[in-house]
């Protein structure tokens, strides 16, 4: 596939899951769903042009959101599905971090104390306005903010890198990432949210884009630099 195509074919896909997610079509909302991640994977190998070590890892948190967006769909049958979809993005997260923090480690960037101080207020507001309502899911969900706060926190980091555009498109990924799981969690424990389902899709596939995107962006200048020692 030509890395054009990539560029639209995932917002396409995208935007035919957030119409029968508005329209009600649960059939195409299901089929649609199911295809985010595996095409956005594809897309990704294109953009990439070759899948090294810190790539795999974009893959695996592809293969784990994918089981997650699974998972979810089945939420309303039993918590049990609620509570594996939440496994599962929680061990995508995780793969996003070991991403950010070889990335992190090659390019030689320092930490930041600003960083951990954004993220520190957004675990302690989102956490503190939740917990009165969370009942026995108190503890999952305590540990699943403070992985992809950490997410967010490696992620930060990524507006150093020399490539400023790819940096800015995973700190804006990870923020859009960020801010649907945040709707999705007080849609579900504190309060609904208008439009929740759209909102939570919206940003979750934007986050998902932009993310791989920029991650593309990285490992395809190193597979250039690696093509021309050659």
């Amino acid at each position: 596939m030509k890395r054009k195509y990539g560029f639209i074919l995932f917002p396409l896909v995208l935007g035919v899951h957030l119409l029968s997610l508005a329209a009600q079509w649960s059939m195409v909302e299901m089929i649609s769903k199911c295809l985010l991640m595996p095409v956005l994977a594809i897309c990704f190998v294109t953009w990439a042009g070759r899948v090294n070590k810190p790539g795999v890892f974009i893959l695996f948190a592809l293969l784990f959101s994918w089981g997650g967006d699974v998972l979810l769909m089945f939420q309303g049958r039993n918590s049990l599905f609620f509570l594996s979809g939440l496994a599962s993005f929680l061990i995508a997260h995780i793969f996003y971090i070991i991403f950010f923090h070889q990335i992190k480690k090659r390019e030689q960037i320092r930490s930041r104390f600003w960083t951990a101080l954004v993220v520190a207020v957004y675990y302690s507001v989102l956490i503190t306005l939740l917990n009165p309502w969370l009942g026995e899911m108190r503890l999952p969900v305590r540990i699943y903010g403070l992985v992809i706060s950490f997410m967010f926190l490696l992620a930060l980091h990524m507006i150093y890198l020399g490539d400023k555009i790819a940096g800015r498109l995973m700190v804006a990924g990870a923020l859009l990432f960020v801010m649907s799981d945040s709707v999705l969690a007080i849609n579900k424990f504190y309060q609904p949210v208008p439009a929740a389902d759209l909102v939570i899709m919206l940003t979750y596939g934007l986050a998902q884009y932009l993310l791989v995107r920029g991650a593309a962006k990285v490992l395809s200048v190193e597979v250039d630099l690696s093509s021309r020692r050659s």
